[in-house]
């Protein structure tokens, strides 16, 4: 079994919490953590911006990582939204062992 976090930004707290019940509603993802004012900088449209956003940290499964992209395009505001998977190489075995409960 393979797992991943998920890093998604979102331009704040209410949609980021929106996502986050949807995504636990349709047991994508067994867990995400929200950490609220982080300062993004990026080119956008040939233009250098700065927004404040909220960044959601999800875990769940590697197979589940396409449901996963539909869920939070359906339900965000951005154009191109910020959808990173990165792979958990190791972790606490019974931790590994919820994800994989917690999710279809």
């Amino acid at each position: 079994m393979q797992y991943i976090t998920v890093f998604i930004t979102v331009p704040d707290k209410k949609e980021g919490q929106r996502i986050i019940r949807a995504l636990l509603d349709k047991r994508i993802i067994a867990c995400c953590n929200m950490i609220d004012n982080v300062e993004s900088y990026f080119w956008w449209k040939n233009k250098k911006e700065k927004a404040k956003e909220s960044l959601l940290i999800a875990k769940t499964r590697k197979g589940l990582f396409g449901k996963l992209v539909s869920v939070v395009k359906k339900n965000h505001s951005y154009e191109i939204p910020e959808i990173i998977a990165l792979p958990i190489l190791k972790g606490y075995k019974p931790y590994l062992d919820w994800i994989k409960k917690e999710t279809t």
